[in-house]
C-alpha cells in the first residue's frame, strides 16, 4: 500500500510538470488559468496522498512496535513456561512420604520381683520416618529416609539416616543399590507379618539381625516374579554406624511364591559386625541363618520364622555361643469394618552354650481398627519374659495401651 502510494505521488508530481511544460506561451489568460486550477487539484492530491502516506508510516511503525512487544511477551511466557514444565517434572518425579509408629500404654517392668524405671504411663513414639524418593529416568533414582526416635544411652531424641542409596534399575530382575537400604531380611518377613508398628520380627526385636545396613545391595524378580533374590555387601554396623571395617559381611536372601498369597523363604548372614578392624582381629564370624513360610490374604494372616545364630554377640571374645528362635503369628478379620484379631508367640535360647537355661519368651494378643486410609490403631496386650535356671536373669514385662501408625 505504502509502495502503491508513493507510485501515484510520483506519478501527479510527473504529470504537473508535463502539463506545466506543454501549455503554449500564445493560449491566452483562459488557458493559463485552467493550467493553475488543474495545478491546485494536483497539489492538493499530491497533499492527500502525503498525509495518507504519513498516517500510513505511523500505524506501520505502531504495528511494528506492537509486533516486538508481542514476541517479547511471547518469549517471556515461553520461558516462565519452560520453568513450569522443568517444576512439574521435578514434582512429579519426586515423592515425599511418611510413617509414624506411637503408643500409649502402661508398662509393668520387673527384674528379680522389684519393678524397675521402665514401669509407668506414657506417650511414646517408638519411630517416625520421612522419605523422599526421586526418579531421573526410567533407570535411575535415589532414595534418602530420615529416622527419629528416643534413645535412651543419651536420655533424648535423636535423628539419624535410615536410608540413603541410588537406585539403578536395568529391569525387574536386577536392581541395584548403593547405599544404606534395606537388608535381605527383617523387611522380607515385616512385610508378610504386617504388624511391624506393633512389634519388631522376632531376629530383629532380640538383636541378631537389623532391618537396613550400608553397603551395595542387588535384588531382583524371576520366574515371572514368583521367585526373588537379594544379597548385600555391608560394612556390618548397621545403618546408625557407617564407619568402616576391616571386611565387608554378607547378607542373602531367596524366596519363591508358590500361589499370590503364600511365600517361603531362606536366608543367611556372615561377617564380622563391623567389629574388625585394622588394629582389631575378629576371634569368630557371626552367622545366621533364616527361615520363613508365610500366608496372607487381606488382614488374614498367617506365618511362623525361625533363625540360628552363631557368635553373633561373641565376634570379640574367645568363648563361642549359638542362639535360636521362632516366632508364629495369625491374624484374622472381625468384620465388613476392617477390625483385626491378631496375636504372635516367640520363644527364643538366647545363649545355648554359655547360658543354656536362658529362655526368652514373648507374645501379644490384640485388635487392630483401621481408622481412616494411612491410619489405624490396635488395642494390645504384650508379655514378656526372660529368666534362667539361677534366677541371675530374671525380667518380666507387661504392657498394655494402644498402638497406631501413621502413613502417607
Amino acid at each position: 500500500m505504502r509502495h502503491n502510494l508513493i507510485a501515484t505521488a510520483v506519478a501527479a508530481g510527473l504529470g504537473l510538470a508535463a502539463l506545466a511544460a506543454s501549455a503554449p506561451a500564445s493560449a491566452g489568460p483562459q488557458s493559463a488559468t485552467v493550467s493553475a486550477a488543474d495545478l491546485e487539484a494536483l497539489k492538493a492530491q499530491i497533499a492527500n496522498l502525503q498525509a495518507q502516506l504519513d498516517a500510513l508510516q505511523e500505524r506501520t511503525e505502531a504495528q511494528s512496535d506492537i509486533n516486538v512487544a508481542n514476541a517479547q511477551a511471547t518469549e517471556a511466557a515461553q520461558a516462565t513456561q519452560d520453568k513450569l514444565d522443568k517444576l512439574a517434572k521435578l514434582v512429579n518425579d519426586t515423592k515425599i512420604s511418611g510413617r509414624m509408629y506411637y503408643n500409649l500404654t502402661n508398662i509393668d517392668d520387673s527384674s528379680k520381683g522389684v519393678k524397675t524405671d521402665k514401669s509407668g504411663f506414657a506417650f511414646d513414639i517408638k519411630r517416625f520416618y520421612l522419605g523422599v524418593d526421586h526418579q531421573f529416568d526410567e533407570k535411575w533414582s535415589m532414595n534418602l529416609t530420615t529416622d527419629f526416635q528416643y534413645s535412651s544411652a543419651i536420655s533424648s531424641t535423636e535423628i539419624y539416616l535410615k536410608k540413603a542409596y541410588v537406585q539403578y534399575k536395568l529391569s525387574d530382575a536386577f536392581v541395584l543399590r548403593a547405599g544404606a537400604a534395606d537388608l535381605p531380611w527383617v523387611p522380607f518377613v515385616e512385610n508378610s507379618y504386617g504388624m511391624r508398628y506393633v512389634e519388631n520380627t522376632i531376629a530383629d526385636r532380640l538383636k541378631f539381625a537389623t532391618s537396613a545396613d550400608w553397603g551395595v545391595h542387588a535384588s531382583g524378580k524371576v520366574a515371572g516374579g514368583a521367585m526373588e533374590y537379594a544379597v548385600a555387601a555391608l560394612n556390618g554396623n548397621g545403618y546408625k554406624n557407617p564407619s568402616r571395617s576391616k571386611g565387608l559381611d554378607v547378607e542373602g536372601r531367596v524366596s519363591y511364591a508358590p500361589t499370590a498369597n503364600t511365600v517361603v523363604g531362606v536366608g543367611a548372614y556372615s561377617g564380622t559386625l563391623g567389629k574388625e578392624k585394622e588394629t582389631v582381629d575378629a576371634l569368630h564370624t557371626a552367622n545366621r541363618v533364616d527361615v520363613m513360610a508365610a500366608y496372607a490374604s487381606g488382614n488374614t494372616r498367617f506365618g511362623v520364622e525361625y533363625f540360628q545364630a552363631n557368635n553373633w554377640n561373641n565376634v570379640l571374645t574367645a568363648a563361642s555361643d549359638k542362639a535360636s528362635g521362632w516366632s508364629a503369628w495369625g491374624s484374622v478379620g472381625l468384620g465388613a469394618k476392617g477390625a483385626t484379631l491378631f496375636g504372635r508367640y516367640d520363644k527364643a535360647d538366647p545363649s545355648k552354650t554359655l547360658d543354656p537355661s536362658l529362655q526368652d519368651t514373648y507374645y501379644n494378643v490384640g485388635v487392630e481398627f483401621p481408622v481412616i486410609k494411612g491410619i489405624k490403631l490396635a488395642t494390645v496386650y504384650k508379655h514378656t519374659d526372660r529368666s534362667n535356671d539361677s534366677k541371675s536373669v530374671d525380667l518380666d514385662t507387661d504392657e498394655f495401651g494402644v498402638w497406631g501408625e501413621f502413613r502417607f
